[in-house]
């Protein structure tokens, strides 16, 4: 039995829908989805490997970080890109977010990527880990991957990122505790941010 319910599923990139729901977000969030819509269209006919970083590089340069309570006036709020680019902000989990969902427009299988809930040591070796989200990208099954982040804006291996320490990680098809093992569980279930994430991705065409 699939992990998710076919509401739920990946479908194709609507650039007519990414469009039009970006309209009534204001200008900001129009000019954030037509370079949204180059990026795919290019990310389309590229490598995975050219796909990550571009992506990686186009979503880290395009918001400036700040936490929801700025941004949003509560403390968790999951945005979708639009929402980020009619603010000009974004969370942590929001570039997470942004990245995981272009790639997998330009049509990178979603197996392939995982949102991490990691600790990362932000002031140094040592000190306590805070509550952090980087997306990974694996090249192939059980290979070591490459993680994407907006604290260190280049492309790492996670051997690389020995500031960071996974708790779950999960994505469209399960959920996983740290990174290896079984799926254990719906996140759209069990994660109900992700869950009212999808919704609204689906009204603005990326899911």
């Amino acid at each position: 039995m699939a992990l998710l319910a076919a509401a739920v599923l990946p479908r194709a990139y609507d650039a007519q829908r990414l469009a039009a729901a970006a309209a009534p977000l204001g200008p900001r969030a129009v000019a954030g989805a037509r370079a949204m819509q180059q990026l795919i269209a290019a990310g389309s006919q590229a490598t995975d490997d050219s796909r990550v970083r571009a992506t990686n590089q186009f979503f880290n340069d395009a918001f400036a970080y700040a936490d929801d309570m700025e941004i949003w006036g509560q403390k968790d709020y999951w945005a979708t890109p639009l929402e980020a680019f009619s603010k000009g902000m974004a969370d942590c989990e929001d570039y997470a977010i942004a990245k995981y969902f272009s790639l997998a427009a330009m049509g990178m299988p979603t197996s392939k990527l995982r949102m991490v809930y990691v600790r990362a040591q932000i002031n140094g070796p040592g000190t306590p880990g805070v509550a952090h989200m980087v997306l990974a990208y694996y090249p192939v099954p059980g290979a070591e991957p490459l993680i994407l982040d907006n604290l260190v804006p280049e492309v790492r291996l996670a051997s690389q990122r020995p500031d960071l320490s996974p708790v779950f990680s999960f994505n469209t098809e399960g959920l996983w505790q740290g990174v290896t093992g079984a799926a254990s569980g719906d996140p759209a279930a069990r994660l109900s941010r992700w869950r009212e994430l999808l919704e609204k991705l689906r009204a603005e065409g990326l899911l």
